[in-house]
């Protein structure tokens, strides 16, 4: 430490340390650095702690720093922050405990021998008094992050498991993060603490940015409990703490938001649960979780196969199929012909065979099947003896059964046109009876035109059905704009605003890439209603809707005059209006009923508006397929 030290007026610098040219010495130094740190109390300590702090996010698999006693070092940091309140305030030493919690995630990230050398250390106690909460939730976020790392390799597993607080401290903090994020920073901006402010915009931004950043580290501070939970309920031990009601029917809200739409979050805890028998029992008997098990299998996003497999493993248990038979059957109906999710080939055949043994085994056993719900597996075991029929047919037969389709079609045009719907929709359904089952294109074009029927017939679970197996059938899978715009509008008038949400956003990533004549003419491809329509779903779905209400709102950043969780007038939102879809909306006659504009009125409106006075209102007109 020679030349690089001789100008620095702190002796022991880790930057000057940094500099030396001598490996050994260096090492030495390092080495004598991470000894002392945690006896000194002089200024500027959390210089060389974000420097650190950023080295592990750059480099998290050097062993360097982990040979040298990094984590004996960030350990005995974390200790003292937590005992030395006076140090802790002192100079800038309160952000010290953050950065060494940080420090110790990234560094157990990816290797299971950094995290035995951790563990060896002695961090998880010190992490544990973080994850309870003895500072603030900014500590609990990388706590839970490093404990959730630990947990993942077997041979660290045991060290977390052996402090019992942990896996209850987890699920607390997954119920009650979003509240104490709200509650202790969002809510009100005059008393947000300073440091938190720093480490949410490292300085960039102003108040807008720190409410967003705020957001997205209280969906981080759920995920990342989630995750660590996920790793208990591997072991059948830990199911009865986990799977108790009050937590398990809030799992399918925990969803990430838009902020960490990259997280699995409470649906991939759910999955784990119902993988083992131990806990598809207790996941079966809880009310509510079903529906919303079948809304998140029915969804076009990247977890819609968990939620399949868990309503698959439910079923195929003798002990569960009882109890969630009625409520699964018609959702998996609805996606038996979705060929395959991503990396899950076959998922609807799967999801035929999970049906036809339901079917077997009625009466056999405590399952039994309500005569609604064994018509519709029968009629879709029947569709498929109608595949296997239609491939030995002449070609000519099916062109004639094609021809028929269509002409029937034409007549459902004809009458949704001139406003007798219910006419419109049988003929759609008599369509679908004659189109050939290979014939896919036809189909998801009758499938999403009856939910269409449906959507204004008041019918939004029929609408739902239809436009899920318009988007199973579609190629490629889940990219049918004008379904997901439908679907949104059902799930609208049911007020499942975040499932609404997201098929309104794939609409418009739809739109955005549409290769339609009528929307390439477009500056922006975008429809306004759609963008007024996703604002209003995102405002009821948003992340902290629920704290809002409870602590009495708050005014949103970037929507002035809106108070989040509070009810306001949302005549802001209203559809299309008619003057609107006449100026931008106007397609050409084709095959599918009008689909780009919103062609549904609010709940409240549709209860006063006859069907001729809605179709009128909405300009509903034949339009081209997409």
């Amino acid at each position: 430490m020679d030349k690089a030290s001789a100008d620095c007026p702190y002796p022991g610098c880790f930057f000057c340390v940094m500099k030396e040219g001598n490996p050994s010495k260096r090492r030495a130094s390092i080495l004598k650095f991470f000894r002392e740190l945690p006896s000194q109390d002089d200024d500027g300590q959390v210089l060389p702690i974000s420097g650190l702090w950023n080295t592990a996010m750059a480099h998290p698999n050097d062993p360097e720093f982990i040979e040298l006693g990094i984590f004996e070092c960030m350990s005995a940091l974390i200790w003292k922050g937590l005992k030395n309140r006076r140090w802790l305030s002192h100079d800038q030493n309160i952000y010290i405990p953050y950065y060494a919690a940080h420090i110790i995630g990234s560094y157990t990230m990816n290797m299971e021998e950094f995290a035995e050398r951790a563990v060896r250390a002695g961090i998880i106690p010190p992490l544990v008094e973080l994850l309870r909460g003895r500072l603030t939730w900014v500590e609990q976020r990388v706590a839970v992050r490093a404990l959730g790392h630990l947990a993942t390799y077997a041979s660290t597993f045991p060290a977390v498991s052996s402090q019992g607080e942990i896996l209850e401290l987890s699920i607390q903090l997954a119920m009650s993060s979003l509240e104490i994020v709200y509650s202790h920073f969002y809510q009100y901006v005059d008393r947000r603490l300073s440091y938190h402010c720093d480490l949410l915009t490292r300085g960039m931004g102003g108040v807008e940015m720190e409410s967003r950043k705020a957001e997205e580290w209280a969906s981080q501070l759920q995920c990342w409990s989630l995750q660590l939970i996920n790793c208990f309920s591997f072991k059948p031990e830990f199911l009865p703490t986990i799977c108790k009601p009050e937590f398990l029917t809030k799992l399918p809200g925990m969803w990430g938001g838009l902020v960490n739409e990259n997280s699995p979050a409470g649906i991939g805890l759910l999955r784990t649960i119902c993988h083992h028998k131990l806990g598809r029992g207790p996941v079966a008997a809880c009310p509510g979780i079903i529906e919303a098990l079948c809304n998140i299998a029915r969804s076009s996003d990247d977890w819609q196969y968990m939620a399949i497999d868990c309503i698959l493993w439910l079923l195929q248990d003798p002990n569960t199929s009882h109890k969630v038979i009625e409520k699964a059957v018609p959702a998996l109906v609805d996606l038996a012909e979705i060929s395959s999710l991503g990396d899950h080939k076959k998922l609807g055949d799967s999801i035929v065979n999970v049906l036809q043994e339901c079917i077997e085994s009625q009466g056999t056993g405590r399952t039994q099947i309500n005569s609604h719900v064994k018509e519709e597996v029968e009629e879709l075991l029947n569709s498929k003896q109608r595949l296997k029929w239609e491939k030995n047919m002449p070609k000519e037969d099916l062109h004639i059964k094609q021809a028929a389709a269509l002409v029937v079609k034409l007549e459902g045009n004809s009458l949704f046109s001139s406003g007798n719907i219910s006419g419109a929709a049988a003929k759609y359904s008599e369509a679908l009876a004659l189109c050939p089952m290979r014939s896919k294109k036809e189909r998801v074009v009758l499938y999403s035109n009856r939910a269409q029927c449906h959507l204004l017939l008041q019918q939004p679970l029929a609408a739902i059905g239809d436009a899920t197996r318009a988007l199973s059938l579609h190629n490629p899978v889940n990219r049918h704009a004008k379904s997901h715009w439908r679907r949104a509008q059902a799930y609208d008038m049911l007020g499942l605003a975040k499932e609404s949400l997201l098929d309104a956003i794939l609409f418009i990533n739809e739109c955005s890439q549409s290769n339609d004549p009528d929307l390439s003419l477009r500056k922006n491809k975008v429809p306004d209603y759609a963008e007024r329509f996703v604002k209003k779903q995102m405002r009821a779905a948003w992340l902290f809707r629920e704290a809002a209400i409870k602590h009495g709102g708050v005014q949103c950043e970037g929507d002035a005059g809106d108070m989040c969780g509070q009810e306001t007038d949302d005549s802001e939102w209203e559809t299309a209006s008619e003057s609107e879809i006449g100026n931008e909306e106007r397609d050409e006659i084709g095959d599918d009923i009008c689909g780009w504009e919103n062609e549904v009125e609010r709940k409240d409106k549709y209860k006063k508006a006859s069907i001729k006075e809605i179709n009128h209102g909405y300009n509903v007109q034949l339009t081209e397929d997409v």
